[in-house]
């Protein structure tokens, strides 16, 4: 019987926090780790799939989506899919390493979105992102942390203040949304979401290849 193949460290990327990022791979799956936790893998990804479908199912023609967080790339390809060839997708990615991994050995994962025409990547924060930008998004898809009441950097707790979300809010064109990508239920967070001026609703999606285990996607609607 052959020995179990064991996991094969590829990179590491350090991040404004002081923790690093590590890149793993075991035959055809990934995982991006930080401080021995698997942030994302890639055999579990169905969640981030539907992030677009559930904020924006019918962009229109002209359709600008931001995306926060670059991960392996498949909240990046969901958009794409579903985008007008006359739509664009700004990506925020604050850690170059992540950029290059998916130039690089991730880029099959998801298609290679980055090299997309319609992609736009944008290397720095995506709450500068979205405090720059004034009514130019359709949708905003937040897949950053592990959802609003567990960051994954410090820096990102202010996406989800009273603050954070009216600068969303004045981001977003009419009737443009927010989606924000979280590991558990945020019922609570409904109730900041529909002050800021959004009308919430939550949604469980299934983790693709994880039998009984669900994440959760909360979009907010622009009134």
């Amino acid at each position: 019987m052959d020995a179990v193949k064991p996991w094969e460290h590829l990179a590491t990327a350090p991040t404004p926090d002081g923790y690093d990022l590590e890149l793993w791979r075991h035959d055809r799956d990934f995982a991006i780790r930080a401080d021995g936790y698997d942030l994302m893998v890639s055999r579990a990804h169905q969640s981030e799939d539907q992030m677009m479908a559930l904020a924006c199912p019918n962009p229109p023609t002209e359709a600008r989506v931001l995306v926060g967080g670059l991960g392996m790339g498949y909240t990046l390809r969901a958009v794409l899919d579903a985008l007008p060839a006359s739509g664009t997708a700004v990506v925020s990615e604050l850690i170059p390493e992540v950029i290059d991994w998916n130039r690089g050995v991730l880029g099959p994962l998801a298609g290679h979105p980055l090299d997309d025409p319609r992609t736009q990547i944008e290397p720095r924060d995506v709450a500068d992102v979205i405090r720059d930008a004034n009514g130019q998004f359709d949708a905003i898809l937040l897949d950053v942390d592990n959802g609003p009441t567990a960051p994954t950097q410090r820096r990102n707790v202010r996406l989800y203040t009273p603050e954070g979300l009216e600068a969303i809010h004045t981001a977003l064109r009419p009737r443009g949304t927010v989606a924000i990508w979280s590991v558990d239920e945020q019922r609570g967070f409904e109730r900041r979401l529909r002050r800021a001026g959004f009308e919430p609703r939550t949604h469980r999606v299934r983790a693709h290849g994880r039998r009984g285990t669900s994440h959760y996607i909360l979009v907010g609607a622009k009134h």
